[in-house]
């Protein structure tokens, strides 16, 4: 394991234990996961993002999650009823989800190089996940465990617009993320290159003045900030300048 993974690895497991060593205080009744864990001002794309799993996954299906984490975007694919792996290079992780979500298989794994055989799973799913692996081998791994015909369904941060990659840095320089992370944040490119090998691909994106929403919600609200971001987003058609983007690649070849 070299020594970004290693990083990434006791950063995800550390905070997989605070939440370990809570015990169901941490968790509660009822958690809020998914959309519903996301700001308002910047839910959008993790709506759409489980609308198209709705869409697309049905209960006869096997599906694969990358990066899974402690289960923030786990539960949505368990209420499809399909037989879901939870996969994250943290075993602490793949605790938290055991014991936050029922009718769920983890698996440890590294997304570079996933322990299942080829052509094992219907759909493949990943929510921001995408920076934690070499862009090549992931996307090679991605179409390899899919059988044929199989779906990519993922959500991830876009690294063109100059401000969201200032404040990516920012937080590097403070030591909240890996500098591999920001290198290998997706841009147009990989989504390019991630999409080939299927028959079609689908991408919507989200967040042009995201920078703007925290200022404007103590303003007007979350209610009527996120309202005011997704009306820019249709009137100016945001790609490049984008915070958030969502792919559905379908047909794997």
């Amino acid at each position: 394991m070299n020594n970004y993974k290693k990083t990434e690895h006791l950063r995800y497991d550390k905070r997989a234990q605070s939440l370990l060593a809570a015990g169901n205080t941490a968790f509660g009744t009822e958690p809020p996961l998914g959309s519903l864990a996301i700001s308002p001002i910047y839910r959008a794309p993790y709506t759409y993002y489980e609308q198209c799993i709705r869409r697309y996954i049905s209960q006869d299906h096997d599906v694969l999650e990358l990066g899974a984490g402690t289960g923030l975007h786990t539960y949505a694919l368990t209420q499809t009823g399909a037989r879901v792996v939870a996969s994250d290079i943290s075993s602490h992780s793949l605790e938290v989800i055991s014991r936050r979500i029922k009718g769920v298989t983890t698996r440890v794994a590294d997304m570079e190089s996933l322990p299942f055989e080829d052509n094992s799973f219907d759909v493949v799913t990943c929510a921001g996940s995408l920076s934690y692996g070499d862009p090549d081998s992931v996307d090679a791994e991605v179409r390899r465990v899919l059988r044929p015909g199989g779906i990519l369904i993922c959500v991830d941060s876009l690294n063109h617009n100059p401000i969201y990659r200032f404040n990516r840095w920012f937080h590097y320089l403070r030591g909240g993320r890996t500098k591999s992370t920001l290198i290998r944040m997706p841009t147009m490119e990989r989504i390019q290159s991630i999409s080939r090998g299927f028959k079609s691909a689908e991408v919507r994106f989200y967040g042009a003045v995201s920078y703007l929403m925290p200022i404007l919600a103590r303003i007007i609200g979350q209610s009527h900030a996120a309202k005011v971001s997704d009306a820019v987003d249709r009137l100016v058609h945001v790609r490049r300048s984008a915070f958030k983007f969502v792919l559905v690649a379908r047909g794997r070849l």
